[in-house]
């Protein structure tokens, strides 16, 4: 194969991941999107047999949820919790909405390496990692603002950011993790002539 053909081949190769990453990506976050108002009573969309059979939406939520209250409290804050809200006595209110579930992340990390060629054993695996490694960011991130906002009240006006930080955190931790990934399943493979 002469360089100009490799170049075209590795030119399409590009594109194919572009567009099947881009595809992938609308599929995944918009799709959230519309599960959320399928399970949301009230909603547009709403269906009662969907939402109370199969509303992942909330189960993520409520996993979020429970396992930051479990780390505030072994900060010694006494915290109750309920479907959507954890209230730290004698700290602060915390309610978590669609928009603190991390669902867009983990849609970009599941379009990308679904679209990447790479193998399968690789990306089940990245997948996975990748999807843990968000879930746990995310449960420090409202346990974090639970603690944090618990001890010092008077800082309470200067979290306002808090999604734009964290989203900032994750993106740089799966870019990281997407590099060593694409840079592990990129090595060109050696012939062993002898």
């Amino acid at each position: 194969m002469t360089p100009e053909e490799a170049k075209k081949q590795a030119n399409k190769k590009a594109i194919k991941f572009l567009i099947l990453l881009f595809l992938l990506y609308i599929l995944f976050s918009q799709g959230n999107l519309f599960m959320n108002s399928v399970m949301t009573p009230g909603s547009k969309y709403y269906n009662a047999y969907l939402s109370t059979h199969f509303n992942y939406i909330q189960g993520l939520k409520s996993s979020l949820i429970v396992s930051a209250v479990w780390i505030i409290k072994l900060f010694g804050f006494y915290a109750i919790y309920n479907e959507m809200d954890i209230m730290v006595v004698a700290g602060p209110y915390l309610r978590v909405n669609y928009s603190c579930l991390g669902l867009g992340v983990m849609s970009f990390l599941a379009a990308f390496v679904l679209a990447f060629p790479a193998s399968w054993k690789s990306t089940f695996k990245m997948l996975v990692i990748g999807i843990v490694a968000i879930y746990i960011l995310n449960v420090l991130r409202i346990a974090g603002l639970g603690v944090l906002l618990g001890f010092f009240k008077s800082q309470r006006h200067n979290f306002t950011y808090h999604h734009e930080v964290f989203n900032v955190i994750v993106y740089i931790c799966v870019f990281t993790m997407l590099y060593f990934w694409i840079k592990n399943n990129s090595k060109p493979r050696s012939n062993n002539k002898g």
